[in-house]
């Protein structure tokens, strides 16, 4: 009889993500993440929460080609001083939709260093639901310590998880082990 593998899904904070990466100096290949997430952890669906912008529909058809399942949050723009600001909170979003796939999957990993998260990681273990947390670098929230065994840094994969500037393209490994 075959062994069934683990129906485990990933839910993530893209700004955080993508903020948290650059602020290390680099860029996250998102096709390589995706690779990553299903073959370290055996994610089966990706949900990707991200604020919907006018002229980004490249990008977001590129992270659906990825394999991402794009959950929008509608964005607003605010003036600080003369910058405009764009925000597009997704918070409420990933909780809510790890909460609605709940019975869907076995074990979910939260992407994300955002302490607003804790009540929902508490949950989630406490139920033994929660695979992993990947951080994007060190500076992820105290609140999420606690669980410090479970959080994966993506900032110490950047090796195998950087985009390739030079060529913007993807150079895909089999293996995907930090």
């Amino acid at each position: 009889m075959k062994n069934k593998s683990p129906t485990n899904y990933a839910f993530i904070d893209s700004q955080n993500l993508n903020l948290g990466v650059k602020s290390q100096g680099w860029k996250l290949d998102w096709r390589k993440f995706r690779q990553y997430l299903n073959n370290k952890y055996n994610i089966k669906k990706a949900y990707l929460f991200i604020g919907q912008l006018a002229g980004n529909e490249s990008l977001y058809t590129f992270l659906q080609e990825c394999g991402y399942i794009l959950v929008f949050k509608p964005t607003l723009e605010h003036k600080v001083e003369d910058k405009v600001i764009i925000k597009g909170n997704v918070d409420a979003e990933l909780v809510l939709h790890t909460m609605i796939h709940y019975k869907h999957y076995q074990q979910a990993i939260i992407v994300s260093g955002d302490g607003d998260f804790h009540c929902l990681v508490e949950y989630l273990h406490n139920r033994h639901k929660l695979l992993r947390i990947l951080a994007p670098n060190k500076h992820y929230s105290k609140l999420l310590h606690e669980y410090n065994e479970l959080v994966v840094r993506i900032d110490l994969l950047k090796t195998n998880l950087q985009l390739d500037e030079k060529t913007k393209k993807t150079k895909i490994s089999v293996r995907s082990k930090p």
